[in-house]
């Protein structure tokens, strides 16, 4: 893809955001292109989840609820949560995010001692309940129905209370130039939260994920120390990610 394409493409989205919806005509007028080519970007952005199709144009895309995105890729999810969990270890304290993909490795975790493990997912704080060896904390802060993510200042003042040696945080889209973004600027707010916190990060996400966007930038990759998806980590899809991060 072309910078000029690539240009044209964060000026649509950035459209789309402000206005929530967006014609096809009047994008080719503003953009000086031809209305095909708005219908090629238009569908690009829909097929990495930033925008909705709709007749004669788009209309922006929210965030999908927790348990609407629980059952997405769930295969991949679980492979994925097999390699996290002999990254875990014992001892000390971990960070595991809200999302889905994370969830599942809070579902595997066992036999571990003394394992301090705080998180801004209420269902993942559940799903820790009662597990030998592993004290779960919850962050306090404001539900976000949107993502079943807890949010907010009182989110990020409780993360800074702690000393991570390990997050284990995925995201909304992951961009071999530009890092991580996620669907919604208070989402992010609270990843970074926890990201300063942390010794290392460890990034989990499917590879659905892969070189697309979405609302709001968050990680850089100086800041993520491994790349974790499903895929063999010399699968062709990961090209773009190896002179940036580590793979597994």
């Amino acid at each position: 893809m072309s910078v000029e394409a690539i240009g044209r493409l964060e000026k649509i989205r950035s459209v789309v955001d402000a206005e929530g919806r967006v014609k096809v005509a009047d994008l080719a007028r503003a953009l000086d292109v031809s209305e095909m080519t708005i219908r090629r970007d238009l569908d690009l952005l829909a097929e990495q989840g930033a925008v909705l199709r709709v007749r004669g144009g788009a209309v922006a895309a929210g965030p999908q609820p927790f348990m609407e995105r629980f059952g997405h890729h769930a295969r991949s999810k679980e492979r994925i949560a097999a390699k996290l969990t002999e990254l875990v270890g014992d001892g000390g304290a971990i960070g595991i995010d809200a999302s889905t993909t994370l969830q599942r490795l809070a579902a595997t975790i066992g036999g571990v001692r003394d394992l301090t493990v705080l998180t801004n997912g209420p269902d993942t704080f559940q799903e820790m309940q009662g597990r030998p060896g592993v004290v779960p904390l919850l962050t306090g802060g404001r539900l976000d129905e949107r993502t079943g993510s807890l949010v907010g200042p009182l989110a990020s003042r409780a993360v800074h209370d702690f000393s991570l040696r390990r997050l284990f945080v995925s995201a909304a889209a992951v961009d071999p130039d530009i890092g991580t973004s996620e669907s919604t600027l208070e989402d992010a707010e609270a990843k970074l939260a926890f990201a300063d916190v942390s010794a290392q990060i460890v990034l989990a996400v499917d590879s659905s994920k892969l070189q697309k966007h979405s609302a709001a930038r968050c990680l850089g990759w100086d800041r993520v120390a491994l790349l974790v998806t499903e895929l063999d980590p010399d699968d062709a899809r990961l090209e773009p990610f190896r002179d940036v991060v580590d793979l597994l």
